[in-house]
């Protein structure tokens, strides 16, 4: 059965994102190195087109294979698909990845403001939508065709994924690094919003991958 699903990776004090995110740091002032540990790796080596790479020989290859395998669609905040706020105005701005980005499928970009759809190579197409979180999985589970819908960042994003009860699955990799502020994941959410099921736990070199089970 389809499901929605988001891998995210944390910092040791929760932070998803270090402080002062801007164009010249999209993660916040250290937080590439919460990412280090998948750069290595062969699945992310190939989902954004480079060679070689970690295999199987490293636990966390195989984590990351999973959490991409079968994903029809994308939904991620507007903080993740770029640094511009506001009315798009002339803003040329068209993601962070290039012509040929790695979701290879229709990501929906949640915003309060809209936006003319446009498509990229390899199958990627970008859908902007004003009308909230529930409206943004709606349209992605029909574009997915079956398969699974993958929530990205931002925290935000995935708070109101949570919030709704959108969110089946989520796949936590813990990195040993201190960020000391930034971008919490459950920042602000009430006790008791879901249930949290640990079904499994994998032990990687550079990081502890946590996947979830939410209960609404």
């Amino acid at each position: 059965m389809p499901k929605s699903k988001a891998q995210i990776s944390v910092s040791l004090d929760g932070y998803m994102a270090g402080p002062n995110q801007s164009e010249r740091d999209p993660l916040g002032e250290g937080g590439e190195g919460l990412h280090g540990w998948a750069f290595k790796l062969a699945a992310f080596q190939d989902a954004h087109h480079g060679e070689g790479g970690e295999g199987d020989e490293n636990p966390s290859n195989a984590v990351l294979a999973v959490a991409r395998a079968e994903i029809g669609a994308v939904v991620m905040g507007r903080n993740m698909f770029g640094p511009v706020r506001g009315e798009w105005g002339e803003e040329d701005w068209r993601g962070w990845w290039g012509e040929d980005p790695p979701f290879r499928t229709p990501v929906f970009v949640l915003t309060h403001h809209p936006r003319e759809s446009f498509e990229l190579e390899g199958g990627n197409s970008f859908h902007f939508v004003s009308g909230g979180i529930e409206a943004a999985m709606a349209r992605a589970r029909e574009a997915a065709g079956g398969k699974d819908v993958s929530i990205g960042g931002g925290a935000s994003t995935l708070r109101q994924a949570i919030a709704a009860g959108e969110l089946d699955e989520l796949l936590v990799s813990q990195v040993p690094i201190f960020l000391g502020g930034g971008e919490s994941l459950f920042a602000g959410l009430p006790a008791g919003t879901a249930g949290f099921e640990l079904r499994e736990v994998v032990r990687g070199p550079e990081a502890l991958h946590l996947t979830y089970a939410i209960h609404s």
